[in-house]
């Protein structure tokens, strides 16, 4: 029988050619959101041999505490004259560059690591982890070391240098007790990077028996369903490559302790091959949303959703419901909790004045005025002082807000703001500006969603990795079909085929009259991905001109900025 090569993902990467950076970081204490770095050591190994060293002090911005001091040996004095860290984390980043970053209690180093890449703007390191620490207390015994301190396996491994809570001191001898583990582990067949960093977690027995259940798996796209044993889903999910992902589950990479429970309950594993990943995602969520497996998280209730409705009256106002019907009224959403969209409401009210009683009014009914007529915040259409064509203009307005321009609410919420913040009254500020931001952000996906879900039809491709096209039609924001074209196919017929056996989709009211929001999201989100062509569109692919989308960033820019914000009382703009 003729030898078949394993993909890369199932040779994984030898030690041998794996870059380490050992690192290790002192600080003014022992929070990452409250203390700062006084020194970086690093060391830079591959194949057992040292190619590199970084180290340097680090001015923390304030006073070193005595007790770290003694600790340490680290003075204000000695970090008077060194660099911030923002000056030092270019550097050091470059350093760390393609390797896999080792620590011992690789937590607490990582976690002011990543603290320093989210203040100065510089997305979390990606490289892979390996924490010296938890792979000892899985390699030795008790009678081989009585803990796991850094001091007492570089004893235990005969380390050339001594921790001494000094950087790069410490990096060496985590050099040591690295290379000494990697020795241990080698007996057990850990070989690769990828069997060191799962070697901390081994499969459970349980993962370990139910191992058959990958058995005959196809390696294609898809969806895959984990089953007990009177044949119920257990957990739902999708992959590009289902042979490879539904064997993760049986190995140490698979951590999620409620999953590993999920895996101890299955009993077979049945999979639905998709024509594309694009498929397979959209199949997931219909059928996640249809079964809701109790162990899958996500998308499990999509109908829990809420709508911010004018309601289609006499004198309409804003209602929160929980059912888009086709009765002539406006929509605004879907908002994940009625929290969110009463947020949103009470920012519309700021700029129009629409009335908020509850009750049903008529113009030949008269009723007193509530104390919102009185401070100007509603005409009083109850008491009559406004007749429904006066009214109307509200309503109007209110519908141009929600569906083509939030111009107007903006500038209403962020002159209250303004306003506030001189004041000082930064709390109410900080409630108004979240009110603000969940009507934008609400408005902004909901045209982005109509933009999509108001085309009868349309037909794109990506290209696919063997050359060939992904082909899908998608028909009021709902995916209707989906196949694959041939590498040099002449793709007329293909699409052609594809559409006369797609889905038949009729859509229904409001914004999202056919699908899931989150899947029509879905399929937004692979139309903006690189490669994309649209083959056929039925109407006209765009966003309001005024749309709330252009606004996101500035809201995303005073959350990113809250607290100057609120100190200096700057607006929004």
């Amino acid at each position: 029988m003729d030898a078949v090569q394993g993909t890369l993902d199932e040779l994984g990467t030898p030690l041998r050619e794996v870059t380490f950076v050992v690192f290790d970081l002192e600080t003014t204490g022992g929070s990452a959101a409250e203390h700062a770095i006084t020194e970086i050591g690093a060391v830079k190994v591959r194949g057992g041999e040292v190619i590199g060293e970084f180290a340097t002090l680090v001015d923390p911005g304030g006073p070193i505490p005595p007790f770290i001091s003694v600790l340490t040996g680290i003075t204000d004095a000695m970090v008077v004259a060194a660099p911030k860290f923002s000056e030092v984390l270019p550097s050091f980043l470059e350093f760390i560059a393609g390797a896999a970053l080792v620590a011992h209690n690789a937590p607490f180093d990582m976690s002011f690591l990543k603290a320093a890449c989210q203040v100065n703007g510089y997305p979390p390191p990606a490289n892979p982890v390996v924490d010296t620490a938890d792979l000892a207390r899985r390699v030795l015994t008790r009678d081989e070391t009585p803990n796991c301190k850094l001091a007492t396996l570089a004893r235990v491994f005969r380390s050339s240098t001594e921790p001494c809570h000094r950087a790069l001191a410490d990096a060496k001898a985590t050099v040591d007790v690295l290379h000494g583990l990697i020795a241990r582990v080698g007996s057990l067949g850990v070989h690769t990077l990828e069997d060191l960093r799962g070697f901390v977690r081994a499969p459970t027995p349980e993962q370990q028996r139910k191992r058959h259940l990958a058995d005959g798996v196809p390696g294609r796209p898809g969806v895959y369903i984990f089953e007990d044993a009177k044949g119920e889903a257990l957990y739902i999910g999708k992959s590009s490559n289902l042979r490879n992902r539904v064997r993760s589950y049986f190995t140490a990479s698979e951590t999620r302790s409620r999953i590993r429970e999920m895996v101890g309950i299955a009993e077979r594993v049945r999979t639905i091959v998709c024509a594309t990943a694009l498929e397979a995602e959209i199949r997931e969520l219909r059928m996640i949303g249809a079964t809701k497996p109790r162990y899958n998280r996500r998308s499990r209730f999509p109908e829990r959703v809420v709508w911010l409705k004018l309601t289609d009256e006499a004198f309409p106002r804003l209602s929160v419901v929980r059912e888009v019907k086709d009765d002539g009224a406006a929509y605004l959403g879907p908002f994940g909790s009625s929290r969110t969209a009463d947020d949103a409401r009470t920012a519309m009210h700021e700029a129009l004045p629409l009335r908020q009683c509850t009750e049903r009014l008529s113009a030949r009914v008269r009723r007193p005025a509530c104390a919102l007529a009185e401070i100007g915040r509603c005409g009083a259409p109850c008491e009559g002082r406004e007749s429904e064509e006066s009214y109307a203009r509200h309503v109007r307005r209110a519908r141009h807000a929600m569906e083509l321009d939030a111009e107007a609410v903006f500038s209403a919420m962020e002159a209250r703001m303004s306003r506030l913040s001189a004041e000082q009254r930064y709390e109410e500020a900080a409630v108004d500006r979240d009110r603000l931001a969940a009507y934008v952000r609400t408005a902004a996906r909901m045209q982005r969603l109509r933009s999509l879900t108001a085309i009868p039809q349309m037909v794109a491709a990506s290209p696919a990795f063997d050359g060939g096209w992904d082909i899908h039609v998608i028909r009021h924001g709902r995916l209707a079909a989906a196949g694959v074209m041939p590498r040099g196919a002449h793709p007329t017929p293909y699409v052609d085929a594809l559409v006369a056996t797609a889905e038949t989709v009729l859509p229904g009211p409001g914004p999202t009259p056919a699908a899931s929001a989150e899947e029509t999201e879905c399929l937004l989100r692979w139309l903006d991905s690189p490669g994309v062509r649209l083959v056929q569109v039925d109407g006209t692919w765009s966003l309001p001109a005024y749309g709330a989308g252009r606004l996101i960033e500035r809201i995303e820019r005073a959350y990113r900025h809250q607290r100057g914000d609120r100190r200096e009382g700057r607006p929004l703009r």
